[in-house]
C-alpha cells in the first residue's frame, strides 16, 4: 500500500506538468508537429550510420513530448521557411537550434532552453596567430548569413577593432563558412559555442576556439503567438525535466552542460 505522504508528492510533482491543459486540437491529434532542419550538429542532424534523426533538440523534443503524454511529428523544412510555418499553423512547433530573438517575437513565442552564444574558431594550424580574439581585426572572418551572428561580428569588432575592422564575409550556413576555412579562402569563422565541441570530436585537430562566447543569446522552442495555453504547457513540461534531471543528461551526453538553463522563460531573448 502506498504511503499517503508518498502518494501526495507523487500527484503533486504529476499535476505540477499537466496544471496547464494541453489546446484541445493538440489533445485531440495526439502529436505535436514540430519543424526541424537536420543539418546542425550536436543539436540536430540525422545519424550517418542509420539516416534517423538525432541530437539534443530531437531527444528534448522526444521528452517533452513524454511529459505532455503526446506524441512528435517531426517535419523536416528549410530554414527560410519555418518561421512562414508557425505563422500559418501548418506546424505547432520549431525546435531547431532556433536564437530567441526581439525581432522574431512577433511571429514566435519562444520557450528558452539553452542560454549560448556564438564564438570564433580558427584552423589549427594557425593557431599561433591568434593568441587572443583581438588578432581577429583587419582578418576575414565568415559565418550564416541567416543568422544573428552578422551583426554580432560588426558590434564586437566596433567595440574592440577600432580603424581595422573585421572583414565579414556571409556565407550558406557553419557548413561553408568550415569549407570556407579549411580552404584559406577565411582567416576564422563564427558559429554556436555549444557546436564546436562536437565539431572538434568530429574532426580532431582541425579547429581551435579563440577567446570565449561573445554575445550571450538563448535558443528557443519556437511556439504560434496565439498558442499561449500550448506555450505554458511545454514550459511546465521543461521545467519538469530540469526537475527530474532528464534534462542535465542530455546536456551531458550532447557535451552542452556550459550551456543550460535552471528553469524556463518565455522570449528572454533580445
Amino acid at each position: 500500500m502506498m504511503k499517503p505522504v508518498l502518494a501526495a508528492v507523487l500527484v503533486a510533482a504529476t499535476a505540477s506538468v499537466q496544471a496547464v491543459e494541453l489546446p484541445p486540437e493538440i489533445a485531440k491529434q495526439g502529436s505535436i508537429k514540430i519543424a526541424i532542419v537536420p543539418n546542425y550538429p550536436p543539436m540536430e542532424f540525422r545519424d550517418p550510420a542509420t539516416n534517423t534523426l538525432t541530437g539534443f533538440d530531437v531527444e528534448l523534443g522526444e521528452a517533452l513530448g513524454r511529459k505532455l503524454g503526446v506524441k512528435i511529428a517531426w517535419q523536416e523544412t528549410s530554414f527560410d521557411q519555418m518561421m512562414p510555418a508557425i505563422a500559418t499553423g501548418r506546424v505547432d512547433a520549431i525546435l531547431s537550434g532556433m536564437t530567441d530573438l526581439k525581432s522574431r517575437q512577433d511571429t514566435a513565442t519562444f520557450v528558452d532552453y539553452l542560454r549560448n552564444g556564438p564564438r570564433f574558431f580558427v584552423q589549427q594550424t594557425r593557431a599561433v596567430e591568434f593568441k587572443d580574439a583581438t588578432a581577429l581585426c583587419g582578418k576575414s572572418v565568415g559565418a550564416s548569413r541567416r543568422t544573428s551572428f552578422p551583426k554580432l561580428i560588426a558590434a564586437w569588432s566596433d567595440a574592440h577593432c577600432g580603424s581595422d575592422p573585421i572583414k565579414f564575409v556571409g556565407t550558406e550556413g557553419s557548413a561553408d563558412a568550415r569549407t570556407q576555412l579549411k580552404q584559406g579562402r577565411l582567416d576564422a569563422a563564427v558559429q554556436g559555442g555549444e557546436t564546436l565541441p562536437y565539431m572538434m570530436d568530429l574532426e580532431p585537430g582541425t579547429y581551435v576556439a579563440v577567446g570565449e562566447v561573445f554575445a550571450a543569446q538563448f535558443t528557443g522552442l519556437a511556439l504560434n503567438v496565439k498558442e499561449q495555453a500550448l506555450q505554458q504547457a511545454v514550459a511546465d513540461a521543461l521545467d519538469a525535466l530540469i526537475a527530474d534531471g532528464s534534462y542535465r543528461a542530455l546536456l551531458t551526453k550532447w557535451k552542452l552542460t556550459d550551456y543550460g538553463v535552471e528553469k524556463a522563460t518565455i522570449n528572454a531573448g533580445q
